[in-house]
């Protein structure tokens, strides 16, 4: 099709704000549905980091809205992370509905930030004939801001940065934003109070950085507001919706989340597609060669499901398509298994000391502890999963070699099996501080002996917690073949990926580097004490896919 655009069209909201969007178009026939996408980022860019450009999309029979949020690019108002979304969504989706030439069906698409303003669209009341959000935080505290509790430092302060200069740039501050954009260039991790940065202090009221690190409470009502968890309690989600993860994204649990509640709250389809991508970019080079199999193909799935729903062409069914990242394929599912297998931590109480001690077993085996002595001085690093760069399927031996990490090994396995699924730990640890945090890794041991991540955790605890202390890792498919064994790797730190721990219980916005002690966590398993980790275990499947995924028609 020759596709007109763009064409800049403005939207002047019920409050008097303008709203600028560009629109991509077919040059004849029609009428056509309509694809939003809502976004903060300079609306030229249109998500093309990941998606394709609008002017694809239009050519497949859509008019292609990409529209600034207020307070970004040429709209006016002020941005505040996601606090304006709701009214303003819904009010842009009906000016859409009504463009020229428009069916009157409007689909939204984007992901992150992008695949947010469609959930709040629809809680803001907005009529959408299908949607396709990506990567999104279902909890904002939970999903994006923290996990387990315990703040997301290099991410947080990436992001809040970069917002801050967007915010600068809208608002001519022309100061701020050059400040900003060094500090972007280099993270200031390092700062007195490691979490709350000197910049971000300074330029708190450009941005929402402030309000993240000081609402640390999850049940503060901040967070209610700008959740669609909040915002979407106690409603029906009935809209069909495509909803696509990656396994090491890390707001992978908010997609899945979101994904569950629109199954509980909906008659019309919803479709899962998790592959084995980080937030960005998405294909076989995430995390190691990840096989042919895993070439993103993600505009052709979302033009497939608008097709579907807005056209009225096709037919799709619900279900899940799950990137196995060991076997490097994918499977379909109609649910989630429901089996699970646990294993038992044991040692001799020399875990730490060497891998060669600490081992995960059927059963609990005798009482015996295991002490981990935490340095703030050298935290372990973070190394792949979803926690930092370079992220995904990343060989932890080294890191395993460290005595500040203790290491629990299972004997290699001699029948097939596979983990589809949320992984679980339930932990009898303790320490020597007010409060002290847990990251937990899950590996598979080639046979050649390397530890390659699988899925992981983290926990911020406060002493005197009742125990065992749960610790959730993140959902992951794999297969696991005769001759790797699992290993659960355990340490007091994920750094930078979450601040150290000063073991004060100071929340982060106040917590300063110079008085991070040295703790001592003591992980007791066995007897009374049963440590355990369960697995989302099933019987090995012969319906792998080596293809990429690039329609969902039936």
């Amino acid at each position: 099709m020759t596709i007109e655009g763009p064409i800049t069209q403005s939207l002047t909201l019920a409050d008097g704000v303008r709203l600028d969007a560009d629109i991509y178009c077919p040059s004849e026939g029609g009428p056509y549905p309509v694809l939003l996408m809502r976004q903060p980022y300079g609306r030229r860019i249109a998500s093309t980091v990941v998606f394709a450009h609008p002017r694809w999309y239009a050519a497949q029979g859509y008019i292609v809205v990409i529209q600034d949020v207020r307070g970004t690019g040429t709209s006016e108002g002020r941005f505040r992370a996601f606090e304006t979304e709701q009214a303003d969504g819904a009010e842009t989706v009906a000016w859409a509905a009504a463009l020229p030439n428009s069916s009157g069906l409007v689909g939204m698409y984007g992901f992150s930030y992008q695949g947010m303003t469609q959930l709040l669209a629809l809680a803001g009341g907005a009529k959408l004939g299908a949607l396709c959000p990506v990567m999104i935080g279902w909890d904002v505290h939970g999903d994006w801001a923290y996990e387990g509790g315990a703040f997301r430092l290099s991410d947080s302060i990436g992001w809040g940065i970069q917002m801050a200069a967007i915010r600068a740039s809208h608002d001519g501050e022309t100061e701020a934003f050059k400040a900003l954009s060094r500090a972007a260039k280099s993270l200031p991790l390092t700062d007195d109070t490691p979490s709350f940065p000197d910049i971000l202090r300074r330029y708190r009221t450009l941005g929402h950085f402030a309000d993240w690190v000081e609402h640390d409470s999850a049940d503060a009502p901040y967070w209610q507001g700008i959740s669609p968890r909040g915002a979407l309690a106690g409603r029906r989600m009935d809209v069909p919706m495509l909803h696509i993860g990656g396994w090491y994204d890390t707001m992978l649990m908010g997609t899945l989340d979101g994904h569950a509640t629109a199954l509980a709250t909906s008659d019309k389809p919803q479709r899962l597609v998790v592959g084995p991508w980080p937030h960005l970019p998405w294909g076989r080079a995430s995390g190691g060669d990840m096989g042919p199999a895993a070439d993103g193909a993600i505009d052709e799935l979302q033009r497939d499901w608008f097709d579907a729903f807005l056209k009225d062409k096709g037919t799709i069914a619900a279900g899940l398509d799950l990137f196995d990242v060991t076997a490097k394929g994918w499977r379909h599912f109609p649910d989630w298994p429901g089996d699970t297998r646990s294993f038992h931590l044991g040692s001799t109480g020399l875990a730490v000391a060497t891998v060669l001690d600490g081992a995960l077993s059927d059963k609990p085996g005798d009482t015996a502890q295991d002490d981990i002595v935490h340095d703030p001085w050298r935290p372990v690093p973070s190394l792949g999963g979803h926690d930092a760069a370079p992220m995904g399927r990343q060989d932890r031996t080294a890191v395993d070699q460290r005595a500040d990490v203790a290491c629990y090994t299972s004997a290699p396995f001699v029948a097939e099996g596979l983990l589809v699924g949320a992984v679980d730990l339930d932990l009898f640890v303790t320490a020597d501080a007010l409060s002290f945090d847990v990251s937990a890794v899950l590996s598979e041991v080639t046979p050649e002996g390397r530890a390659v991540v699988l899925t992981q955790g983290y926990r911020r605890v406060t002493s005197g917690e009742a125990l065992p202390i749960r610790i959730s890792l993140r959902a992951i498919c794999a297969t696991i073949k005769p001759g790797a064994a699992l290993r659960l790797s355990l340490a007091g730190a994920s750094y930078p990926a979450h601040p150290v721990n000063p073991g004060t219980g100071a929340p982060p916005a106040t917590a300063r580097i110079d008085e991070a002690q040295v703790i001592t966590l003591s992980v007791a398993h066995g007897g009374e004490t049963p440590s355990h980790i369960i697995l989302p275990w099933t019987k090995a499947r012969s319906d792998l896919s080596t293809a990429p995924l690039r329609s969902l028609k039936q």
